[in-house]
């Protein structure tokens, strides 16, 4: 497993200052500062992210989108989440549906979806863990029985990140048996949120924040049409698209805008020894990881499917995030006041919301399971 140093390009660096120009804008427009992903929705934010031409961004030209490369798209994710911008409306879409669609989507779902998502004028949600399931994504039992022109959906969907405006949920469930292989059987439909028998319920977090939610299927018809790729390859076309879900920024990022204001607040302060020590290994393992995730990039880009590669840097990047935030509680001090402005109401929100980093695409546990059963596999080879 390698991690080649990757510098960006002149192109690539002049498109970055013209991210960071655009979000200067947006905050002297009095754009708040948040969390990334797990910041308030946006929609308005989003589509005029979409109108530059940063949403969808490595969508081929023959389907409307704008054929650019995987490193522009981390260039754009990079600096947008180091602003703390509100992305979470298109980031479904932009980051993982839209492959799908590409690789795995009819023509009518390419034409239908894809120039939609370029254009903000859709929005996607995922619907993987269940109650009781734990990190088995492949124990699911969500059921989907043919019916005339289509299929029935029952069952119930758990920790569904915007849900709450998100028009579609891609769904993972089961449509034949699994007959001693639970892997086999499973297929993913595209879900109208607004249909006959989908029912939305919010699972707050302590803040109050709305991110989660509970999707309950109760006999809700979906036609053909709406079944993604093909029917009962559900387990392969969810593991195929990992390393896009896995290996990104926003996997250690979350939490660079809390950082950000910390080192503003104390950039011109004498500070201990062990304070600046400590402020130096966080900030030299931000950039092992802005270093791992471009390589992946890279890879990305010249065809390669680096999955086990992207398992590893977001087990070491939400660790990373969790282990910052203890740091920077450690360096603020006190109890703090989630309502109150500035550097401590932001740190308030990463608290609360950091024990989610771990759970979204595939719990620590798991992960190393992957990396694991990779490095027995090239032990056995080279034996």
């Amino acid at each position: 497993m390698r991690f080649a140093a990757e510098p960006l390009t002149e192109d690539e660096l002049r498109l970055r200052d013209e991210v960071r120009e655009f979000m200067a804008q947006e905050r002297a427009n009095g754009l708040g500062v948040g969390l990334g992903i797990n910041a308030e929705a946006d929609m308005e934010f989003s589509r005029r992210v979409a109108a530059r031409g940063w949403v969808g961004m490595t969508i081929p030209k023959e389907h409307g989108g704008p054929g650019r490369t995987a490193v522009e798209r981390f260039v754009v994710v990079e600096e947008m989440l180091a602003a703390g911008a509100p992305i979470s409306a298109h980031w479904v879409g932009d980051r993982q549906t839209a492959q799908m669609f590409v690789r795995f989507g009819s023509e009518e779902h390419q034409r239908e979806f894809l120039p939609r998502i370029v254009a903000g004028d859709v929005w996607f949600c995922l619907g993987m863990s269940e109650p009781d399931s734990g990190s088995d994504l492949a124990s699911v039992r969500t059921r989907a029985t043919r019916t005339e022109g289509g299929w029935l959906l029952n069952g119930q969907k758990v920790w569904t990140s915007g849900a709450q405006y998100a028009d579609y949920v891609v769904t993972l469930c089961r449509t034949s048996p699994a007959e001693g292989r639970k892997h086999v059987g499973l297929s993913q439909l595209l879900v109208d949120l607004r249909a006959d028998g989908v029912t939305v319920s919010p699972i707050r977090l302590l803040n109050g924040f709305h991110h989660f939610n509970e999707v309950h299927f109760d006999d809700v018809f979906v036609p053909d049409s709406m079944v993604l790729g093909q029917e009962g390859d559900g387990w392969h076309q969810v593991t195929s698209e990992l390393a896009h879900e896995r290996s990104g920024p926003d996997r250690f990022l979350s939490v660079m805008p809390v950082l950000a204001r910390l080192y503003e607040e104390l950039r011109h302060r004498d500070l201990p020894d062990d304070v600046l020590t400590s402020l130096g290994r966080t900030f030299s393992t931000y950039m092992t990881l802005r270093s791992m995730s471009l390589s992946i990039a890279r890879a990305l880009d010249r065809g390669e499917t680096p999955a086990v590669e992207a398992a590893l840097v977001k087990d070491l990047g939400t660790q990373f995030e969790q282990e910052a935030i203890e740091q920077l509680r450690t360096l603020v001090g006190g109890e703090l006041d989630p309502t109150a402005p500035g550097l401590e109401g932001l740190l308030a929100d990463a608290v609360i919301t950091a024990p989610t980093f771990t759970l979204r695409g595939g719990t620590n546990e798991v992960l190393r399971t992957v990396v694991w059963k990779s490095l027995q596999r090239s032990r056995k080879e080279s034996a």
